[in-house]
């Protein structure tokens, strides 16, 4: 009797194992690395800026910022940064946003519009790597005003925020009739 319930335990705590192992796996890619200078009394202290966007390729995404004395450690803590900062997006059948929609962030301005199936990432810089990241693969996106790498990120990122399915539009429109 006792050897039937150690045997129902190790079941339990195997299924719990499973059940974490089982992670999301994320799509990690590295938009600039940054050498930043601080002048200080003693001298110039050297360290590293990391940007990094991560994503399931599945409407999930996010972007992390770090610093860290090396190149490897701001790698690490931008990723964990960005795991932090995840965002899930609607994405339709055809890999695509559902809208046009507009990102501001600072100096920057990015125009996101649906395209037709087979065209493909049409964007430059850090804006494709994050709409690639996040799994739509039909899409043209315009860079307006900085090209600054990291504020055409976050104006992206501001621009998905706002994206909204048929679905949730027309709950709304119920919400505010009634």
């Amino acid at each position: 009797m006792s050897t039937d319930l150690k045997q129902i335990n190790k079941v339990k705590k195997n299924s719990r194992r499973s059940e974490t192992l089982t992670d999301v796996k994320f799509v990690e890619r590295l938009i600039k690395i940054g050498r930043v200078t601080k002048v200080t009394k003693g001298g110039k202290k050297l360290s590293f800026r990391a940007v990094v966007v991560i994503g399931d390729e599945n409407g999930q995404v996010g972007i992390g910022i770090a610093k860290a004395e090396d190149v490897v450690n701001a790698f690490k803590k931008a990723k964990s940064d960005a795991r932090k900062h995840l965002i899930k997006i609607p994405v339709t059948k055809t890999l695509s946003v559902p809208h046009s929609i507009t990102g501001n962030f600072g100096a920057c301005k990015i125009i996101i519009k649906p395209a037709v199936e087979g065209s493909g990432v049409i964007a430059g810089g850090a804006v494709r790597t994050v709409l690639e990241v996040a799994g739509i693969k039909n899409v043209i996106a315009k860079q307006l005003g900085s090209d600054n790498l990291l504020n055409n990120a976050q104006a992206a990122i501001c621009g998905l925020k706002t994206l909204t399915t048929k679905a949730q539009v027309s709950k709304n429109r119920d919400i505010v009739l009634n």
